[in-house]
């Protein structure tokens, strides 16, 4: 192959690529774990990929219990936290690493050597130091919290998306910032221009 179809092919392979980008469970996702899930594809390499699932909030955890259990503050300053964090929801992330906390963030706050930027302003923490800012009133505008992440081995979310498992599209990050969860699939079916109730368990990605 001359270099100009190497660079042709190279760059066919980087678009393949979904950091920054949605997975959304088709209706027959076999995985009941994943069934109406939303996804946003944090990394994506032939090393495999990760992600966290969106609209999954854990029911008995608010962000005040989860402060409280890590010792961020106290019983007392728990109650008088803002209202915009306790209001935040705690996600499930995925069945991986269920203990381990990650942070989808707006970029107006990063932490050195800790903070993945990873498309559209949209950064990845996975550190304690994102929750003291957060409990302290200086962390981002805008935050996501999930327990756990979502893990592909090499090849295997290409599989499952040849296999009609996933849709893809472009994420937006008013849809993995805002509160209503119960929408969210059907949301984010639309704005990838996919009718939910016209969606067949035969159709293609998108």
């Amino acid at each position: 192959m001359n270099p100009q179809g190497e660079e042709m092919m190279g760059q066919k392979l980087q678009q393949q690529w979904l950091d920054g980008n949605f997975l959304i469970a088709m209706p027959h996702m076999a995985d009941g774990r994943f069934a109406h899930s939303v996804i946003y594809v944090c990394a994506h390499s032939s090393e495999g990929a990760m992600g966290l699932v969106l609209n999954q909030p854990t029911p008995h955890l608010s962000m005040a219990d989860l402060l409280t259990q890590l010792r961020i503050v106290s019983d007392v300053d728990a109650i008088h936290l803002p209202h915009r964090l306790r209001a935040m929801h705690v996600h499930r992330g995925g069945p991986v690493e269920t203990e381990r906390g990650f942070v989808l963030h707006s970029d107006d706050f990063l932490i050195e050597s800790a903070t993945l930027p990873i498309q559209d302003g949209v950064c990845l923490t996975a550190t304690l130091e994102i929750l003291r800012a957060l409990a302290e009133g200086r962390g981002p505008a805008r935050a996501m919290l999930a327990l756990g992440y979502a893990g592909w081995a090499p090849g295997q979310l290409e599989q499952e998306i040849q296999a009609n498992g996933w849709l893809t599209g472009p994420a937006d990050p008013e849809l993995i910032f805002d509160h209503d969860q119960a929408s969210k699939w059907e949301r984010a079916l639309w704005r990838i221009g996919v009718d939910p109730a016209m969606l067949s368990t035969d159709a293609g990605h998108a």
